[in-house]
């Protein structure tokens, strides 16, 4: 038998999953096929509505060898584990004559944990572990979770958080789960052999598909011991995505909640003058830390940086004394030594990291009304982690709808830690940046209207002529309005002001209701209106009629006080490049991109995508911006805006009916 040709094997998944073949996906299919044969790196951009899972899955499958996909969402993986995969494995076997296993693997933290279930949890204010299902009252929420979770626990074949349906609060997750720190480990646990998280790793090593998330392929990245199996292909779904979330697990924090949890819950299991040290060390870091002011630390204050030697000496002491000393009458004792040297370890972690002070850090001091005081870590770049840690080894495919800004993939490219696209050089990666389109005829789909009349946003201003605005076109849409905000405070202010205004056209408000609540309710009713704020903009998928006008407020910069961002355009601008291109601008035109593809989901959708600030027509960097965007008809007439709104209402109405 003849081996099967890629477009044979992608015909057949695109029958069995129900789509259409598109041009672009061919194309896509092909090329990653050709980076995977010759352990070359692709970044590709493809349209929503391109059918990119197929296009990277078939090649994949067909390469024979195992693959590693790592996505942003739970709802891609979702996608992929239970719909995409199974159908295109169901389509491939006959003509590969093989039927590929895969497997999705998590960190260990997402899995039911066996031995929290039944022997209890670790307490700070008690000497062993107390169950928790007894503590909670049976009528309370919190109750009525646990004694759900532990009757899930008999009936689930995985333990998977993301299984359980309904889902429980974080609180009561906590009580029957561990992080990979405070594991007690397989060979040490009485439920190793029937735990969760294991027998996940175990289908994952079995499999020739695996997926992940992006937070568990940095934390194999960064890390140096391996969570994930050994690979010779990396896909990257949703790639726009990676460096946020590659930044965020590197990021450490330190908060005086946390430290006088870890004194807490070492103090019964190491000797008094240790449990002591620690005790005033964390009151010193206390105290300090109700005197600091918000703001990136150049420099660490001299009296901060003695309260942070103290603390990651006093760690390091507790830690010694947690591995020397034994106590019989703590119940369950090495859970509960276990769970304590997760914390005093974090804690000395962080400390030491701030104390050493490397110039590729960003060290920061923050404030909120909720959460208190912390201090916090990160990197000020992992390029040079990508490039070192992601690309050796192993062909890397990335994938996503917006990679390509301001005409090039050089922006993202950089961010990856990868030189100029045709750059060579003996320690460079080879990659190669291909946009193989959308099946979406943009120009006629939709429309870009730029507010060119409206005055200059300012810094948290009121901006009265925006909601002016903003009211004519929701009335000119019918409603169908989803409204992108810069700021939490800026999109509660306008649901706030047009609530009174058109009393007509229900306004829904990010955090009034759960996510899936919100968009359920956005689609049902078209007169509807879904305010929010950037975790909107990449969440939001509503084809057809209930989504004809998608407003930004204006355009998404970083703030100038974010520490972080500001430390990274500095040190571009020091070593002689444009920092706010670089940078700035690059955020805003990923997140505007993002933004934008929220309006035409389907070849049927017809809209406009209004931006309320005139920077995108009047500044220099206006065309970087907006050649980042879908290729909509542009225009700055808001009278022509009004007509096409009102047209594109009265067509969905006479639709509807």
């Amino acid at each position: 038998m003849t081996k099967p040709s890629l477009p044979e094997l992608l015909h057949a998944a695109v029958d069995a999953v129900g789509g259409v073949e598109r041009p672009g996906q061919v194309t896509m299919a092909e090329s990653v096929a050709a980076a995977i044969d010759d352990g070359s790196h692709l970044l590709i951009q493809a349209g929503t509505g391109t059918g990119k899972s197929l296009g990277y899955l078939v090649p994949a499958l067909a390469h024979g060898e195992r693959v590693v996909v790592a996505t942003a969402t739970l709802a891609l993986q979702r996608q992929l584990v239970e719909r995409d995969l199974p159908r295109t494995v169901d389509a491939l076997h006959p003509l590969l004559r093989r039927r590929p296993e895969f497997a999705m693997l998590k960190g260990r933290s997402n899995y039911l944990c066996l031995h929290r279930l039944h022997e209890g949890v670790p307490q700070e204010e008690e000497e062993g572990l107390f169950d928790p299902f007894e503590a909670a009252a049976p009528t309370s929420k919190l109750g009525q979770d646990l004694l759900r979770m532990r009757d899930w626990a008999d009936e689930t074949e995985t333990g998977d958080r993301d299984d359980l349906t309904p889902g429980v609060s974080d609180r009561a997750w906590s009580q029957v789960s561990v992080s990979s720190r405070e594991c007690l480990g397989a060979s040490k646990c009485a439920y190793g052999a029937e735990c969760f998280a294991e027998m996940a790793r175990e289908r994952a090593k079995l499999s020739e598909v695996v997926v992940t998330n992006h937070a568990l392929l940095a934390i194999d990245a960064i890390e140096g011991a391996p969570v994930l199996p050994q690979h010779e292909v990396l896909i990257v779904d949703e790639a726009h995505e990676l460096v946020s979330r590659v930044t965020g697990v590197a990021t450490g924090e330190l908060t005086p909640g946390q430290v006088n949890r870890a004194v807490r819950r070492a103090a019964k299991l190491v000797n008094e003058k240790a449990a002591d040290q620690l005790q005033t060390a964390a009151e010193g870091f206390e105290r300090l830390m109700e005197l600091a002011l918000p703001g990136r630390l150049e420099e660490i204050p001299e009296d901060l940086g003695y309260a942070l030697m103290a603390l990651r000496d006093a760690a390091r002491t507790v830690i010694s004394a947690l591995g020397s000393t034994r106590d019989k009458s703590v119940q369950d004792e090495d859970a509960v030594r276990k769970q304590a040297l997760a914390s005093v370890e974090s804690v000395h972690d962080v400390a030491e990291r701030i104390t050493n002070g490397s110039e590729y850090d960003v060290v920061w001091y923050e404030r909120h009304d909720r959460f208190g005081a912390s201090l916090r870590v990160a990197p000020l770049s992992v390029s040079g982690l990508l490039r070192e840690k992601l690309f050796a080894d192993r062909s890397v495919v990335l994938t996503s709808a917006t990679l390509k800004l301001g005409g090039d993939f050089n922006g993202v490219g950089a961010s990856l830690g990868l030189a100029p696209e045709g750059t060579v050089g003996d320690e460079l990666p080879v990659w190669k940046g291909l946009d193989v389109g959308s099946p979406f005829d943009y120009p006629k789909q939709g429309i870009l209207y730029v507010a060119k009349h409206l005055a200059r946003p300012a810094r948290d201003g009121d901006r009265d002529d925006m909601l002016d605005e903003l009211t004519e076109l929701i009335q000119a849409a019918g409603g169908r309005t989803l409204g992108l905000f810069s700021s939490m405070r800026a999109a509660q202010l306008a649901a706030e002001e047009l609530r009174t205004r058109i009393p007509e056209f229900p306004i829904l408000l990010q955090g009034e209701e759960t996510l899936g609540e919100l968009i359920k309710n956005f689609s049902a009713d078209p007169r509807t209106c879904l305010f929010g704020t950037l975790s909107l903009w990449q969440g939001v998928d509503v084809p057809g009629s209930s989504c004809q006008l998608v407003v930004m407020d204006k355009i998404p910069f970083p703030r100038p006080d974010d520490p972080l961002m500001s430390a990274r355009q500095k040190a571009v601008e020091e070593a002689g490049g444009n920092g706010f291109m670089a940078v700035a601008a690059t955020h805003a035109a990923l997140l505007m991109a993002q933004g934008a593809g929220r309006l035409v989901r389907a070849t049927g959708d017809r809209g406009v995508v209004a931006v309320l600030d005139q920077r995108l027509a009047t500044a220099r960097y206006g065309s970087y911006l907006k050649a980042s965007l879908p290729d909509f008809w542009y225009t700055t007439d808001r009278n022509q805006v009004r007509r096409s709104l009102a047209a594109i209402d009265a067509v969905a109405k006479k639709d509807e009916t």
